[in-house]
């Protein structure tokens, strides 16, 4: 990330809603408080305060940062946040109530996609329009076009009326013309979800164009994982405020604890004991056969912990497959994973586990009790300490990863049903006690020279599968 002078300024930014019941109030409160200050004016009555027919809605209140050139800033938050009303008085659509915003540079803003096309002009004339809206001058726009049009990859459709255009196709052709006006502040709302899977990577493949130029970024994404692979800072909006602003993967966090918090059912038994029981009817074990010295541990306590309270991660360690602490590993080899949590208050079926992350924040995986199904207790009370050991084959690309250790929990009737629910009927009830986001470093290299080739494969996981020879060679006549 640079050091230049931000290009983006925010300083105590408001914006008010006025809120009227019906159309009557509105009207009302156009013409009334008018028709008394004339009045006292005019010395009939005694000026009185003017009546108000509308609440106020405060979207956004209080936000300030800054953005500077090469930087990736993430704003996240759930629906009605205020992160679409932040980014269109940043990009100068919408004004602000209060505060001040600052933008130096030429701004392309990926929101309404294509809301300056003119439905009856064709393709390349909406292209050609909306360049020249943009600010780029008619040379720039004829070195451009082609690179414009073999971007959105629309064929002989770019002659036609864009009304005749799929949804599609009408997104891709708005996309690719703000994606290459080389501005300096590129503005990004939900805009890369758009279009099929081949579409998709041709746009995160040149978000990593504009980033890699030195262009600041402000994306807007519902999608965590984009949020962790693409920005180096993340601001966290809770009803119009700032409720965390710092490291993006922090701040993915933080949005989950925040925006999946209910109140935890702790099931009681009839007698008021809460007793522990395994939530899938096989008995419990007690303990472990091996766990580490308690010098091999790293003290998690000191570390950045995201959670409510319900949970701590005391210490963890990763191991190799003869128990001696490791952080380098050979591409396909083991690495052990030993970490404890002390339960805070009451709950139901504990789910740990652990995520790894490539060095472009990509989670190349992500696994632990729930997708293992293991047998774990359907309730544990207070004071509770969980010791987890987890085993993963590292059949990743050669690098450095980092990991994170969390907690989470799953009511007991639930989690009995995994097997017959979907996705979402799972994650819905899942609450996310404690994570630690990159808790560690480990690295994976080449392979011992005994264990076969030095590399096993290309590409982030090295999947499970078969190949084959058959050989046709010419026969001797």
């Amino acid at each position: 990330m640079s050091s230049d002078k931000a290009v983006i300024q925010v300083r105590d930014l408001a914006k008010r809603y006025d809120i009227y019941e019906n159309p009557r109030d509105r009207l009302k409160q156009l013409v009334i408080p008018r028709l008394s200050k004339m009045a006292s004016y005019a010395g009939l009555k005694k000026r009185d305060e003017a009546p108000v027919y509308h609440r106020a809605f405060w979207a956004l209140q209080g936000i300030s940062f800054e953005v500077r050139p090469g930087e990736t800033l993430g704003i996240i938050g759930r629906n009605g946040s205020g992160k679409s009303t932040l980014l269109q008085i940043i990009a100068g659509t919408l004004s602000p109530t209060a505060g001040e915003v600052n933008v130096t540079g030429r701004v392309a803003a990926l929101l309404e996609l294509g809301s300056g096309f003119n439905p009856e002009f064709s393709g390349r004339e909406n292209v050609l329009l909306n360049a020249r809206i943009l600010g780029l001058n008619r040379d720039q726009i004829e070195a451009r076009y082609d690179q414009i049009a073999a971007f959105a990859d629309i064929g002989d459709f770019i002659d036609q009326p864009v009304k005749t255009y799929s949804s599609g196709m009408f997104v891709r052709l708005a996309f690719a013309v703000q994606a290459h006006i080389d501005a300096s502040i590129v503005i990004i709302d939900e805009a890369l979800a758009v279009g099929d899977v081949f579409f998709r990577q041709k746009c995160y493949a040149r978000l990593e164009e504009i980033r890699a130029s030195g262009a600041a970024v402000l994306l807007v994404s519902h999608a965590m994982t984009d949020i962790e692979q693409f920005c180096d800072r993340a601001i966290l909006l809770d009803h119009g405020k700032t409720s965390f602003i710092g490291d993006a993967t922090e701040a993915s966090k933080k949005y989950y604890h925040l925006h999946q918090k209910r109140l935890l059912k702790i099931e009681i038994e009839p007698d008021g004991a809460q007793v522990a029981k395994s939530a899938v009817g096989a008995p419990l074990v007690s303990g472990l056969d091996f766990w580490p010295d308690d010098h091999n541990f790293v003290d998690a306590t000191s570390l950045t912990q995201i959670g409510d309270g319900w949970a701590t991660c005391l210490r963890y360690t990763v191991c190799d497959v003869n128990n001696h602490q490791c952080a380098s590993f050979g591409q396909g080899e083991t690495a052990v994973f030993y970490y404890e949590f002390l339960i805070e208050r009451p709950i139901s079926v504990p789910l740990a586990g652990i995520v790894l992350q490539n060095e472009r924040g990509i989670n190349v995986h992500g696994k632990g009790a729930l997708e293992h199904y293991v047998n774990a207790p359907s309730h544990l009370p207070k004071g509770t300490v969980i010791r987890c050991r987890q085993t993963i084959e590292l059949k990743l690309e050669l690098g450095e990863y980092t990991f994170e250790v969390g907690l989470a929990t799953i009511d007991g009737a639930t989690y009995d049903r995994v097997s017959e629910l979907n996705h979402e009927g799972i994650f819905s009830h899942i609450e996310r006690l404690c994570h630690m986001p990159r808790a560690g470093v480990l690295a994976i290299g080449w392979r011992p020279a005994h264990d076969g080739p030095p590399l096993t494969h290309h590409g982030i996981a090295d999947l499970p599968g078969s190949f084959e020879y058959a050989f046709d060679t010419p026969d001797a006549k």
